[in-house]
């Protein structure tokens, strides 16, 4: 697939097939246990003991792209699995750890709309004082599941995560262990691992913040998923012989130069009739007030054309973009989403002016955010 083309076509998710939410079900199921997870697709070998490594940001068709920066990660490409929408972390990390899909777990974006309220909740820099995670995301997680069978289940992720409300969220039941470097988290992993039977889920954060900042373009990312490739291959290394490691992502990440971004306040039509807006600068959601849905719908199909697709709510939850959509999340969703083709972003300086320091974007439903890979190794 070329860039062109990897940047403009939408992959939407087929939820119970290679999705994250498959992960740990797919991961039960080779263990030999059932705790009532959904069928899944996904096959994975049995085992007793399983690492789940999630590198932010390394999305299937990145790696295939750079088999010089990452030759071990390269060497052990298959078929792609598939992120949910929105392509956020937010949203496909707490898929990973609920095994529910957005619709379900109810973490739909980077920000979405609070109810009721004319404020959003941000999932990653969550206040616990405004929105209680557990009231949000009420579920049981897969870890806790799987902790109630008897597996071992472990988190290991950086310090500042410990009690965030996204961990909350998707990871609740499992042990936490800090680990900001990469020799913690080896040692961390190999440790947990220890036991049998156990899931031990790994969280790496560095490509992504190194993406957003400088770009996938860039030789700081270049140099970035080279140690990547070394730190997987390392873990691999440290590991007992019987563990098996899956890599996966939460989204791939494309660069939006400053001729493809749009401001939404240099527009006045873009803001007539539209409340609130949510989501991030691939995927937006727009909260509409009153009657005025038809009317942002049209004028935001008008003026963007084909480089986004928009949808009302509705035609989206038809598409199947967001799996099951329970009631109490119906409204957290916009009214209208609009999801980017090509390169565009939709920024806006009011709102998110953060987001135009930014070089690397995801959110969308191309093919080079929504791929990622699934390597067993």
């Amino acid at each position: 697939m070329d860039d062109g083309t990897a940047r403009s076509v939408f992959v939407e998710p087929q939820y119970g097939g290679r999705t994250l939410g498959d992960v740990l079900p797919a991961i039960a199921t080779a263990l030999g246990i059932d705790v009532g997870f959904h069928e899944t697709g996904l096959v994975l070998p049995p085992a007793h003991r399983y690492v789940v490594l999630l590198v932010d940001g390394l999305g299937h068709q990145l790696v295939a792209a750079h088999a010089e920066d990452a030759p071990y990660l390269h060497a052990l490409l298959t078929e792609p699995g598939v992120a949910g929408v929105p392509s956020t972390t937010a949203t496909s990390l707490t898929s990973l750890g609920t095994a529910l899909t957005p619709g379900e777990h109810g973490l739909v974006g980077f920000t979405s709309r609070i109810p009721g309220t004319d404020k959003l909740l941000n999932a990653l820099f969550w206040d616990k004082q405004v929105v209680d995670p557990l009231e949000w995301q009420p579920n049981p997680s897969a870890f806790a599941r799987l902790r109630s069978a008897g597996v071992s289940a472990t988190v290991v992720s950086k310090r500042e995560f410990m009690d965030s409300g996204l961990t909350l969220s998707g990871f609740r039941g499992a042990e936490f262990v800090e680990g900001d470097r990469t020799g913690e988290r080896i040692a961390a992993a190999v440790a947990a691992s220890a036991d049998s039977p156990s899931v031990t889920y790994v969280y790496d954060g560095d490509l992504d913040w190194t993406g957003h900042r400088y770009g996938v373009d860039s030789p700081q990312w270049r140099a970035q998923l080279a140690a990547v490739d070394d730190s997987v291959e390392q873990l691999r290394e440290s590991l007992d012989p019987g563990v098996r490691l899956v890599v996966v992502a939460d989204h791939g990440m494309i660069d939006c130069p400053v001729a493809a971004r749009i401001d939404i306040d240099e527009h006045p039509e873009l803001r007539s009739g539209v409340q609130l807006i949510g989501g991030e600068a691939r995927f937006r959601h727009l909260y509409c007030s009153g009657r005025a849905t038809d009317d942002v719908l049209a004028t935001w199909r008008g003026f963007l054309g084909d480089r986004a697709e928009v949808l009302a709510r509705d035609e989206a939850i038809d598409r199947g973009w967001f799996g099951t959509v329970v009631p109490q999340v119906r409204p957290r969703l916009g009214d209208v989403v609009v999801a980017a083709r090509g390169e565009t972003a939709l920024i806006s300086m009011t709102d998110f002016p953060y987001e135009n320091t930014l070089v690397g974007f995801h959110g969308s439903l191309t093919a080079v955010e929504m791929e990622i890979p699934i390597l067993i190794c």
